[in-house]
């Protein structure tokens, strides 16, 4: 049975940040799969290269560009290069992050801006950015990378949930901002899912036994299983849904607990 053609991305052209490794890269390869045309950033240009050949084995163009989201005057010029080489900007997934493990009262001043200026300074402006183009086209997507903390509290990552809890309202304020227009603006947040960031937690097979206890699907997420969400917040299918978090999480937000038997 074939899809209906709201879902095709053939054609459109994307700007994927922090595409070097992790779901930045498996983004943008499962763009150029679908067809789209992809210009790729990171801190350093040599680490884009296997994603820029992976996704030109795909028969797809990758435009590959140096961005460290924490400075202002980058961003515009990334997203102005992007523009240029691809002609306009379809879709944008604002994905760059980072993360400081620590508990609250070791966290430092620095920490925290680092965090901070990362996670949700940079998004805001590689937006402000793209939706510069997007606006007077009349058309867009804006997918922005939140995760479970958009929604979940855990001890250990204060900045890091604090950031995400400011991308799911930053999306909604977005989404009014530039609704009008025709440009959506999602936040896709993943749950539990095994990361270069995060890679150390799951060599731990006691730590991810008692993880998936708390997943109602009983396992962390697989870097599949946040493709399908990804095509359908970037194409015409999701024309008409703006403003949302959606969570692939395999259920742990729902706080799952197990009512105890009848005496």
């Amino acid at each position: 049975m074939n899809l209906p053609a709201t879902f095709d991305l053939a054609g459109k052209m994307a700007l994927v940040t922090g595409a070097s490794r992790g779901l930045g890269r498996h983004f943008a390869i499962e763009l150029a799969r679908a067809g789209v045309d992809v210009a790729v950033t990171a801190r350093a240009l040599d680490s884009l290269e296997p994603t820029v050949t992976a996704i030109r084995a795909l028969g797809r163009r990758a435009v590959p560009l140096v961005l460290d989201v924490r400075d202002h005057a980058a961003i515009t010029a990334a997203v102005d290069a992007a523009h240029a080489a691809l002609g306009r900007l379809d879709i944008l997934i604002n994905n760059a992050g980072c993360n400081i493990r620590k508990p609250a009262a070791d966290i430092s001043w620095e920490d925290w801006n680092t965090v901070l200026d990362t996670n949700l300074r940079g998004p805001f402006f590689v937006a402000q950015a793209a939706a510069r183009y997007m606006v007077p086209a009349g058309r867009g997507r804006i997918i922005n990378l939140g995760s479970v903390t958009c929604v979940a509290g855990y001890a250990g990552l204060a900045p890091y949930g604090a950031s995400r809890g400011g991308i799911k309202q930053l999306t909604m304020s977005l989404a009014a901002d530039w609704g009008p227009a025709g440009v959506t603006v999602n936040c896709l947040a993943p749950g539990w899912f095994k990361t270069a960031q995060n890679a150390v937690m799951y060599e731990n097979a006691e730590w991810v036994s008692y993880l998936s206890a708390k997943i109602p699907l009983r396992r962390p997420g697989a870097i599949d299983d946040l493709t399908g969400s990804l095509l359908f917040l970037s194409s015409d299918a999701s024309a008409y849904i703006t403003g949302q978090t959606l969570l692939v999480d395999g259920g742990i937000s729902v706080n799952d607990t197990r009512a105890l038997p009848r005496p």
